[in-house]
């Protein structure tokens, strides 16, 4: 109820989402106030507004159901003689095309684990990791947290996106200083160790072009196939539009800029036998095996 009424913040649009009337919904929150001897909500213009005490229980009712619906669905999973879950991320991006694939590697190899995609987890992967939300994480860069031990998968390219009539179509790659001109679209705001700008600004170089900050990567693809701007993206992500023709790619500078992805788990957990050691291992060996990371198998 809590939570729901956090969410609409209308009794009438949270009975409905609840299931209940609006009456019946009010009665619950007189009987919840008359429970624990507390104001929860006051009424301003037809809205709740929800008091301190009421923000500290909306705040533990989404971890509190999380875990609950997570248990649930874990539960679930054992009448199909699955044993363990591992849970997984992948920073910065929610391209899971090459999950499929993986998935029936794994089932062949150790069928009794699972996997659960836990796609709001990937604006921060290493918090999600240590507060034990995520049981592996898909990072790139160097990994050096305490308490955290990451396994290798593959290295990738960053690349250029542009649309097809774009003026640097069909280069092999471009010049740093060539994207000054350009109004790229990026995902964060904040450069990081091996983000699309962190990984210019290691080269040496400064990127003064524009930019506006769109936080989901697939839609700045479908922004540049639609011509309203550039990019700078891993190359694993971006690989099934280019190969539609949908938008052209380049790599940065002639050598190219190169991030390492891992799968990084807890320390705790990089042991014999563990199920999520288990999985980053046999990602990895997947990865190898493929011989292009997460990119699509050649058609």
């Amino acid at each position: 109820m809590i939570q729901a009424i956090a969410e609409t913040g209308r009794v009438t649009e949270a009975a409905e989402k609840l299931g209940l009337t609006p009456s019946a919904l009010s009665h619950r929150i007189r009987e919840a106030e008359r429970r624990l001897d507390v104001t929860l909500y006051t009424r301003l213009h037809k809205r709740l507004r929800m008091t301190p005490a009421a923000e500290h229980l909306a705040h533990v009712a989404e971890r509190v159901l999380a875990d609950m619906e997570r248990a649930e669905e874990d539960v679930w999973r054992t009448s199909r003689g699955v044993v363990h879950v591992v849970r997984i991320a992948i920073e910065a991006y929610s391209s899971y095309h090459w999950l499929p694939g993986f998935l029936s590697f794994l089932q062949n190899a150790a069928p009794d684990i699972d996997i659960q995609v836990m796609a709001g987890a990937s604006r921060e992967p290493m918090q999600s990791l240590s507060n034990r939300h995520v049981d592996l994480a898909i990072m790139s860069g160097e990994i050096a947290r305490p308490g955290a031990t990451a396994v290798p998968l593959f290295d990738d390219h960053q690349l250029f996106i542009m649309p097809p009539g774009h003026a640097l179509a069909g280069r092999d790659y471009v010049e740093v200083s060539e994207l000054a001109a350009e109004d790229l679209i990026t995902y964060s705001k904040t450069p990081g160790t091996d983000g699309e700008v962190g990984q210019m600004l290691r080269n040496g170089d400064s990127a003064k072009s524009r930019s506006v900050t769109v936080e989901l990567p697939e839609v700045i693809v479908e922004l540049v196939a639609a011509g309203q701007g550039t990019s700078v993206l891993a190359g694993w992500a971006v690989e099934t539009a280019v190969r539609a023709g949908r938008i052209r790619a380049a790599r940065i500078s002639h050598d190219g800029v190169v991030s390492s992805w891992s799968a990084v788990i807890r320390s705790e957990d990089n042991e014999p036998g563990n199920p999520i050691r288990t999985v980053a291992s046999l990602l990895s060996n997947w990865c190898s095996r493929n011989g292009h990371g997460f990119r699509p198998a050649p058609a």
